[in-house]
């Protein structure tokens, strides 16, 4: 695999003692309140940020300064205040009920950071170090590997240590995606709803650019290169999303019993005019109603944690697009949260990370 995604920094040869070890879950971001200002700020951060819009920054800087803040803050504003609640963002506050409930399992400590906004990934980095840890596990809270989730917390890890001369190893968890205790955990948070009768099953994952794919390629020759390039073994699987969000999909629908015609695959939160991965989450929305679809069942395996995407994209914007196009009842499956089912996958990954093999890191 490519230096790129090695997600560990070089290891000292001693065994570092437990009292010395640490947990630091890192979510993607919040805005600090659903008002405009804030969500500026946010906006600016994540979209800056060279793995999420790669091009080079002054290009960037442009479409980010130019056409995307000047009016994009007031509606994101507005979908922001529609899932709010009275404790704050569902995404802040759910990770910190996962943060509490894995504390509450595990020994060792429990941090948590978001990639963009607060807590930032610098100040937790800073209060372990200034506690005592030498030797952290990070766990990105994405199943499947993006240059825009993982690699980037990957490389702000890594800047933030750098930096601030922090005296850090680290080693991250890496892409969970075919994980057999995930998917059995992605099975018990579905499996009353799929107990009962349904028409259909809609996969909606995060969407990415197609140029994420081609650039993630370790080989620069497979990705997207074919019709089947998913299903044809490569090394390029190992950072490919559209092949890891597929592999999850076809885990799960194996342990329910679903049959390939009872689900479908799309792809939400597209942004901007490049080319995205297909078929969106929305035309796919309008395209099962029209064709009977009456009851469905929206998963969104791509997030561990309900967040804007899951709440007012799918079950809100998307159940009103699914029933003005003719279907009956939209059901959301919440995502996994603090369930204890995945719960115990963290629990049981940390162990392994750091009782097996005398603590020595490595991925798992």
């Amino acid at each position: 695999m490519k230096k790129r995604y090695n997600s560990e920094l070089e290891q000292t040869s001693r065994i570092i003692d437990m009292k010395d070890k640490a947990v630091l879950l890192i979510n993607l971001g919040t805005p600090d309140s659903p008002k405009i200002p804030q969500v500026r700020a946010y906006l600016r951060e994540f979209l800056m940020d060279r793995h999420v819009i790669q091009l080079p920054w002054l290009l960037r800087a442009l479409i980010v300064y130019l056409f995307v803040l000047p009016r994009r803050p007031a509606a994101s504003a507005h979908a922001y205040q529609s899932v709010w609640t009275d404790e704050g963002s569902p995404l802040l506050v759910l990770s910190r009920k996962l943060q509490t409930t894995l504390q509450s399992k595990i020994s060792l400590p429990v941090g948590l950071a978001m990639r963009y906004g607060n807590p930032s990934i610098a100040n937790e980095l800073k209060r372990l170090s200034t506690d005592g840890v030498r030797d952290l596990l990070v766990i990105p809270l994405y199943p499947h590997y993006a240059d825009s989730t993982v690699l980037t917390v990957i490389h702000e890890v890594e800047r933030t240590i750098r930096k601030k001369k922090l005296m850090l190893n680290f080693s991250v968890l890496p892409p969970f995606y075919n994980n057999d205790a995930y998917i059995h955990a992605l099975k018990t948070s579905a499996q009353s709803a799929l107990e009962n009768e349904f028409d259909h099953v809609l996969f909606s994952y995060h969407g990415l650019p197609e140029s994420h794919i081609i650039k993630a390629d370790s080989t620069g020759s497979h990705c997207l290169k074919s019709e089947n390039c998913c299903s044809n073994p490569s090394p390029a699987h190992a950072s490919c999303y559209r092949h890891q969000v597929i592999s999850t999909t076809q885990c799960f629908s194996k342990q329910v019993g679903l049959n390939e015609d009872q689900y479908t695959i799309a792809y939400q939160s597209r942004l901007g005019r490049a080319k995205w991965l297909e078929p969106s989450t929305e035309e796919t929305l309008v395209k099962l109603a029209r064709q009977g679809v009456k009851k469905l069942l929206v998963l969104c395996p791509a997030f561990v944690t309900d967040c804007l995407e899951t709440l007012e994209e799918i079950d809100i914007q998307g159940r009103e697009t699914f029933l003005a196009a003719g279907g009956k009842e939209l059901i959301y499956l919440p995502c996994l949260n603090d369930s204890t089912e995945w719960i115990n996958c963290l629990e049981s990954w940390i162990d392994q990370k750091f009782n097996d093999n005398n603590g020595d890191s490595r991925n798992i």
